[in-house]
């Protein structure tokens, strides 16, 4: 393994490190203290350890790393993820995995507004609860929420699927309940093992996807 400290190693030089490191050998990232753009644009199937709390953007871009956040992460975590796994351990704030087309998110405790926004084929797991107007525009992938719900919960939703177990403030536009069929507590079932909660009972939980009835340009909304 790897030992970068960054109290003694710029983030430029941590990010080159890493984009360089084509023997796939482990990384573990010591005093992060909430420095910004930590492991992004990775494209190897590396291990990533950031031993505390990191800033904006982190793991940002990811294809194929697993990162593994030992505390908090600021707005933006893994922002437009390819694929790979990015795992928290404590909570992230708002927009984590924005636009993501791909990989697992795993959040361990709580999301804050706009998770998952405008989500593109991304697995989110989140451990705790969810702010508003999560899975906003959600296109393609699957949201799991173990916890509570803000707002406008999926509001402007497409094909994307939210699993919720909790209880959910309000749900946005077009965004329905729907039946929770042996297939979706299949896809659950994978989902919550893969991120790590194999003893999380089903019990609760709901499904949550799109009316389809933005897709249609309708001539009564024009009003």
């Amino acid at each position: 393994m790897t030992k970068i400290d960054l109290d003694k190693t710029s983030v430029r030089s941590l990010n080159s490190n890493l984009q360089d490191n084509k023997d796939n050998s482990e990384t573990l990232i010591e005093n992060p203290k909430g420095k910004h753009n930590l492991a992004v644009g990775l494209t190897t199937e590396q291990k990533v350890h950031i031993h505390g709390h990191v800033g904006y953007y982190c793991a940002g871009m990811n294809q194929k790393a697993n990162i593994l956040i030992e505390g908090n992460a600021g707005p933006g975590l893994a922002e437009n993820m390819m694929s790979g796994v990015v795992k928290v351990e404590g909570n992230a704030s708002q927009y984590c995995g924005a636009t993501a087309h791909g990989g697992l998110l795993v959040i361990k405790n709580d999301a804050a507004a706009r998770c998952g926004v405008s989500m593109k084929g991304v697995d989110i797991v989140v451990g705790g609860s969810v702010g508003h107007m999560s899975a906003f525009m959600g296109q393609k992938g699957r949201l799991v929420i173990c916890g509570d719900a803000g707002n406008a919960l999926g509001d402007s939703i497409y094909e994307a699927r939210i699993y919720l177990r909790g209880t959910v403030e309000s749900l946005g536009t077009d965004c329905i309940e729907k039946e929770m069929k042996q297939e979706h507590k299949q896809e659950l079932r994978e989902l919550l093992n893969s991120a790590g909660f194999d003893d999380m009972s089903l019990d609760g939980f709901r499904r949550y996807g799109s009316a389809r009835k933005l897709y249609n340009f309708d001539i009564d909304n024009a009003y």
